[in-house]
């Protein structure tokens, strides 16, 4: 179901709690929610619908990606990017990211995964899993 983006920087300041199993109504929630604004979104986390779960779903070239409970365990070459994003009302800002990242997360089978990302990929994710930890550009 596509669920109304929320834009109180006070709720999305909030750390999010782990996903588990029960949550992936939710999980498909955001993916449709994503879905529905992709035009303007490549990525979302749960809490930009109002869920303060660990849940991430991104355009993952052209196949959406739902990761639940995403780690980063190991980044690589940072660099400085400019980002805007649907929740947060302004323009672009500044912020720190990392070209390459290797991430520990579930799927939504709950099937613990380690994969390496890099490039745009790997800058919405971390986009994303910031969301997760309260971080707001």
């Amino acid at each position: 179901m596509i669920k109304e983006i929320v834009h109180d920087p006070i709720f999305l300041g909030l750390k999010s709690d782990i996903a588990a199993k029960e949550d992936l109504d939710t999980a498909q929630d955001l993916l449709d929610t994503l879905r529905a604004n992709r035009n303007d979104c490549v990525g979302m986390a749960a809490n930009m619908i109002g869920v303060r779960k660990r849940i991430i779903v991104f355009d993952d070239n052209g196949t959406y990606t739902t990761m639940l409970n995403p780690e980063i365990i190991k980044k690589s070459e940072p660099y400085e990017a400019e980002e805007g994003c649907l929740s947060l009302l302004g323009g672009p800002r500044k912020t720190k990211r990392y070209k390459h990242i290797k991430v520990q997360y579930y799927t939504t089978d709950m099937k613990l995964r380690l994969k390496s990302f890099s490039g745009w990929t790997a800058q919405i994710i971390q986009h994303e899993i910031d969301h997760c930890d309260g971080i707001l550009i």
